[in-house]
């Protein structure tokens, strides 16, 4: 099995959501919020309207989750692009209505597995590989890091238990590594 990567590329984020709109809102949608929150793609699909709207229809500053994999709360803003992208998104819908519903049954949510066929075959119509739900969460870390160069804070967000794992998860430790046997010679 491929380790995916972070799409590292700006230009290709940028082919990326676009070849994603294509399909519907709904799938630019599931991989903006994936990519601008740093969310883990079983938490992304079970957000629904409450989580980002409060009951008089206001956007709500923050949104606040109890993380899947580790049942510890999670907080965080929505950025400026995602709240004005979430705001249009969730125009029409109602209080409780899931974000990234399902085409079968009535307000369920899409699966992980889906999540990932959507993004996988996006991804590859453009000519990405090594892409899957977890890129998401990796280019948010790996431009999070190319923008602030805090690695402790990332390692915080993404709740590591070091630095160093924080950047081999979003491929700088790899980055730095090609940089090292390009200039390297004997």
């Amino acid at each position: 099995m491929n380790k995916v990567q972070p799409i590292r590329d700006l230009e290709k984020l940028e082919e990326l959501k676009e070849e994603l709109k294509r399909n519907g809102t709904r799938d630019y949608m599931l991989f903006y919020t994936g990519l601008n929150s740093g969310m883990r793609i079983s938490d992304v699909v079970k957000l629904n309207v409450d989580d980002v709207k409060s009951f008089n229809g206001v956007m709500k500053p923050y949104i606040t989750i109890i993380e899947k994999k580790t049942k510890k709360v999670k907080r965080f803003p929505l950025c400026n692009g995602l709240l004005i992208e979430m705001e249009k998104y969730t125009k029409n819908m109602k209080q409780g209505e899931y974000l990234f519903k399902s085409r079968k049954g009535d307000n369920k949510p899409i699966t992980t597995v889906q999540a990932y066929r959507i993004i996988k075959r996006a991804g590859e119509r453009i000519g990405l590989k090594d892409i899957g739900t977890h890129t998401m969460r990796k280019s948010f870390g790996y431009h999070h890091y190319q923008q602030f160069k805090d690695e402790a804070l990332l390692q915080t967000i993404f709740n590591h238990s070091s630095p160093s794992i924080t950047m081999d998860y979003i491929g700088i430790t790899q980055d730095d590594i090609d940089i090292s046997y390009k200039n390297f010679s004997i």
